[in-house]
């Protein structure tokens, strides 16, 4: 898909801007997602399945980055085509559906690369209809849902892609209620660190408490922003957020 072109915002310790692919409208949400130092090993993408689907995906990739930069095209073709064709019916079983995706992402990986190549992954499907997000959390960094009272941690269901060709992963499903906020990050935002101490899920989740703006592409700069303040280097690089807004209507 071609790159889009971006404003970007400056901080202090680097550049943060949205992603290179334009994201999907949602009729009663907003879904966005931003990286920094142009982002070369995170692949981050979302489009959508049918009039009440859309499908999301963070996928985070190891290795030398001129290896990784060729996986990026194989995984959105096969990301894209096994979601609009396992999701596009309206009457589906969403589990089943997800899983199907998994797999086949899974052994795209493992054709492309010829060996095992860990590759963490969260993949959801948010149904507008139902205000629900069907996910797989693929070995990757645990998800977190603010609700009006509480917070959810969307934990691993499986291994990462990219280690066993016949993987299956389980996929869970949440409610988002009206102004709840989902967010997904890379593994780098929550290992920046600070005298030996991570930011970590608790410095995610302290800046998703005190989040009090209305777009998601706000919310996942905060976070990045919030990430980068606390180590205080002058560079960290490949820090990803997605977010999935659900509105009060």
């Amino acid at each position: 898909m071609k790159s889009l072109p971006h404003k970007k915002r400056k901080h202090k310790h680097g550049s943060v801007a949205p992603i290179g692919v334009t994201f999907p409208k949602l009729r009663n949400g907003e879904i966005a997602a931003v990286a920094t130092g142009g982002d070369k090993r995170n692949f981050c993408d979302s489009f959508r399945a049918n009039s009440v689907r859309v499908l999301f995906g963070l996928l985070e990739f190891s290795g030398h980055l001129h290896q990784t930069s060729k996986l990026f095209p194989i995984v959105q073709e096969t990301f894209r085509t096994a979601g609009m064709q396992a999701f596009s019916a309206r009457d589906i079983n969403e589990s089943d559906a997800m899983t199907e995706v998994c797999l086949r992402l899974n052994r795209s990986l493992i054709d492309a690369t010829g060996r095992a190549h860990a590759c963490p992954a969260f993949l959801g499907c948010y149904n507008e209809d139902l205000g629900t997000v069907c996910y797989v959390n693929a070995g990757h960094i645990p998800g977190l849902v603010k609700h009006s009272s509480d917070f959810s941690e969307l934990t691993a269901t499986g291994l990462p892609f990219g280690l066993f060709s016949h993987t299956t992963l389980e996929a869970g499903i949440i409610a988002l209620e009206p102004g709840a906020a989902m967010i997904v990050v890379s593994k780098d935002v929550v290992e920046a660190e600070s005298r030996g101490e991570a930011f970590g899920l608790r410095g995610v989740s302290a800046s998703l408490r005190n989040f009090d703006g209305e777009s998601a592409q706000d919310l996942c700069i905060s976070i990045i922003q919030a990430a980068q303040q606390y180590s205080r280097k002058a560079k960290v690089h490949e820090l990803t957020a997605l977010s999935l807004i659900r509105r009060i209507t």
